[in-house]
Formats: structure tokens, sequence, C-alpha cells
């Protein structure tokens, strides 16, 4: 069984690499509202074909030293990094011993988190197009897995969605300006559909945490100064990649066993 668990981690990794490099084009295309099947991988300074040894995932990338072969262009290094954060994410997943299943949900939502966060960093966006689709189909995701029952799949996307739409709405009243925008409240009521309130008001939390400390480093290096606008969606997508690989065990180690509805 050993030797078996570990073909599937390779299989994982392989796959993962794969799927990696396909989430480059998703980051790069989604937000300019581009096919992602067509044209072909191409370089985006000369527009050149990329020739599928030229797009083999991290390999080419180090083989040609980050550049295009045709033009020379610098690839940016976000490239491999995602196509090995993708696997590296899946095979943590895997090693957490979910039924297969859950697993297949998880590297799913761990793929989507891994676009949403690039695309957040570069945009300042969390396209409709990624949360609307995964919200709907929640509730028929927990009906089909069972990890969670499809009311607790309701009661996520009100709880994760309503909470942080509650919070935005508040921090305008205050302050008088927008604070967050509406993709951050769609992401969390993905996140509540897809693991149940328990995990949306988790990533929140978490997800608060983190940023308030990256906000503070930012600060510090700016010398005091924070006038950037810093995205929310990475923080979240990492609160729940946290939650995923043991938020369930978090909470009921402090917290008591978690309420089921």
């Amino acid at each position: 069984m050993h030797g078996v668990g570990e073909v599937v981690a390779v299989a994982i990794v392989v796959a993962g690499l794969i799927v990696g490099s396909f989430l480059n084009v998703c980051i790069y295309r989604i937000p300019a509202e581009e096919s992602l099947a067509t044209p072909g991988s191409h370089c985006r300074a000369c527009s050149g074909p990329i020739a599928w040894y030229d797009n083999i995932p991290i390999l080419s990338f180090l083989v040609l030293r980050g550049h295009c072969r045709a033009c020379g262009e610098r690839f940016s290094a976000r490239y491999p990094l995602v196509e090995l954060l993708t696997p590296l994410a899946w095979l943590l997943l895997y090693r957490c011993g979910f039924d297969p299943r859950v697993f297949v949900l998880y590297a799913a939502l761990a793929a989507v988190l891994i676009v949403v966060t690039f695309i957040d960093i570069d945009h300042k966006i969390i396209p409709d197009v990624i949360t609307w689709p995964t919200i709907l189909i929640s509730p028929a995701a927990a009906f089909v897995i069972g990890h969670i029952t499809v009311t607790q799949s309701l009661i996520g996307i009100v709880v994760g969605g309503g909470l942080l739409w509650a919070i935005a709405e508040l921090y305008i009243i205050v302050r008088k300006q927008e604070g967050m925008g509406l993709g951050d409240v769609k992401m969390l009521a993905m996140i509540g559909g897809l693991l149940g309130w328990e995990a949306a008001i988790f990533s929140l939390i978490i997800g608060s945490v983190i940023g308030t400390v990256f906000g503070l480093g930012a600060m510090l290096l700016r010398r005091g100064r924070l006038d950037m606008e810093i995205p929310f969606g990475p923080f979240l997508a990492a609160a729940c990649g946290l939650y995923m690989i043991g938020g369930p065990q978090l909470l009921s180690t402090y917290l008591g066993p978690p309420i089921f509805v």
C-alpha cells in the first residue's frame, strides 16, 4: 500500500504541474476576457507561438533561462511559481488523508484560490466568472460529495457573503469610503458554500490576521506610509487553504465539537 501511495503522489504532482501551467493561462486571460482555448500558448511580447517542448512546466523555463526562444523577452518568474505552487498544494492536501472525493473538491478549490490570488494582486478584482458559478454549484457539490450537508452549504453562502457584506457596508458608513469590494464578499460566500459556515468565519478571521500582519510589515518598510491598495483576496485564499489542511481540527480542539445544522 505504501508503494501505491507513492505512485499516487507522483501522479498528483505531475497532474498539478500540468494544471498549474493552465492556471497561468487563466490568470492572464480571464481579466482580459480572452478565450482560454485559443490562441494557443504564445509569447505576450512578440505573439510568437510557443512550441510544446518550450511549454513543459518548470523545465522549459529553466532550459530557456526564463526567456522567449523567438524574441528573447524575459518571462515572468510567476509562471514557474504557479506551476510549482499547484502540485505542492495538491500534495499537501493528499498527505492529509482525505476521502478521494473530498480531495478532488479541495484540489479544485485550491486551484481556484491560486487563480483568484494572482488576479487580485494584479488587477484588484475577483472576477464574477469564477465566484458566481462556484457559488451556484456549491449545494450540488455538498449533495454529491457529502462532506457537508446541503443546508450547511446554503448557510455558508449566506453567512460568508452576508457577514463580509455587512462589514463592507459598515466601513463605508464609518469611513465614508469603500474599503472592500464585492469581489471579496462573493469569494467568502464561495468558500462558505463549498466548505460550510465555519470555514467562512475561520477564513475571515485568519485572513484578517494575516492581512493585518502583512499591512504592518508593509507600513514599517515604507516608514509608516501605507498609501497603497492591498487586496484582501490573497489573505482569504491563504486562510481557506489553512482551513482545508487543519481548520476543523483546530476548531474542534479549541472550541469543542463542530456545530452541525
